[in-house]
């Protein structure tokens, strides 16, 4: 029987947990990352004058002014959420360019996961900063009343993102298997490249709303 779990298929189990194709695939990928993240650190140590120590300092610093832009000053977790969350991003719609590997994030249940990672690190950067009061206590403005407005806003902003990336990465990624099922791999060439450079801007519009609502959890005690 063709065991599947939110769409994926399953590959084998290891003891009681299923293992699906997405699990394998973002597996992989957060090793490449950080593999290549253990490597560069290493490169930046001993070789600081090196292209890609260059190259890192760059990522990292793009970051942080980001982060600065968004919140109002350089927050380092939050730059770190944030540049995970990109790279882990376009790292799985760049390995969803490869044959027959299908994306992570083309996955309900990844995109999910991402989302739930955000949703909860918005009330936890928000009572460090603030307190527990100093957080909670914006949910009652400017009126109580509007209170479970402000909760359902939080739970729909979580489902937007989950549901907003998934949609844009499946949907791209089913037009290209199409056209290479078509017309061979030379024709598509030119929409798969379109695919990643459409990947890489919804990696990169998740990590500027994520840090978009944790910024707004930290300044929330200064309103």
């Amino acid at each position: 029987m063709d065991l599947r779990i939110f769409g994926d298929p399953v590959l084998f189990d290891m003891g009681p947990v299923p293992v699906t194709e997405t699990m394998v695939t973002s597996t992989a990928v957060t090793v490449a990352l950080t593999g290549m993240a253990a490597f560069l650190g290493h490169t930046v140590r001993s070789r600081p004058q090196h292209w890609l120590s260059v190259v890192a300092y760059l990522v990292v610093e793009s970051f942080d002014n980001l982060v600065e832009e968004i919140v109002g000053r350089r927050h380092t977790i939050v730059a770190t959420l944030a540049g995970s969350l990109f790279l882990f991003i376009a790292g799985c719609n760049i390995a969803g360019q490869l044959p027959g590997v299908h994306p992570a994030t083309g996955s309900l249940a990844t995109t999910s996961a991402l989302a739930v990672v955000v949703f909860l690190r918005v009330p936890i950067a928000g009572i460090r900063t603030n307190g527990v009061w100093g957080y909670v206590k914006h949910y009652f403005r400017p009126n109580p009343l509007l209170m479970p407005l402000h909760v359902l806003s939080e739970l729909s902003r979580t489902l937007a993102l989950a549901v907003r990336l998934f949609g844009n990465i499946m949907s791209g990624h089913l037009i290209v298997a199409l056209l290479v099922a078509l017309a061979g791999f030379l024709v598509p060439t030119p929409i798969m490249a379109l695919d990643l450079l459409i990947g890489f801007l919804q990696a990169y519009i998740f990590a500027i709303l994520s840090t978009v609502y944790i910024g707004a959890a930290i300044s929330a005690g200064e309103e």
